[in-house]
């Protein structure tokens, strides 16, 4: 499988899902961890030492923008939590925005547009969380939008 072959959104689940593992797996490393997203659900490789993680750059990215950016992501989220902290959110909800909020805040923005990442955290919150996450966490994503774009 190649990185043509994964969409944005696609490339957005695997980084969820990474990141998702080294939350509960703290012995794991990133690399093992994307691995891990990139062989679940896949048919094309028969084992890990067929994974190459470097075919997926923008995985990569994203899982090292946030681990590496962690602070400032929830610093950036934290004021638009309402009576909540980063900590206390579910997991998947949490690492959704922080994906968004990476993208959104320390991405290249001409190559993914605010509202696009914000779109695609919406979408995948729906595949992944329960039925009330994709309101809160526009809710919250939506406030790192400036001003002057919102309509």
């Amino acid at each position: 499988m190649s990185n043509s072959r994964l969409t944005r959104r696609e490339i957005r689940e695997k980084a969820l899902q990474a990141l998702f593992q080294l939350k509960t797996n703290e012995e794991l490393t990133p690399e093992e961890a994307i691995k891990q997203a990139l062989l679940s659900d896949s048919e094309e490789w028969n084992s890990e030492e067929d994974v190459e993680i470097q075919d997926y750059p923008y995985l990569i990215t994203l899982v090292h923008g946030v681990l590496d950016n962690q602070a400032a992501i929830d610093e950036a989220i934290q004021p638009y939590l309402k009576n909540w902290t980063v900590g206390r959110l579910a997991k998947a909800d949490a690492l959704i925005m922080q994906i968004a909020a990476y993208e959104m805040l320390l991405g290249d923005t001409e190559q993914v547009p605010q509202r696009v990442a914000l779109n695609e955290a919406i979408e995948i919150s729906k595949l992944y969380c329960d039925e009330q996450s994709s309101k809160f966490i526009n809710g919250v994503l939506s406030n790192l939008i400036p001003k002057t774009e919102n309509p």
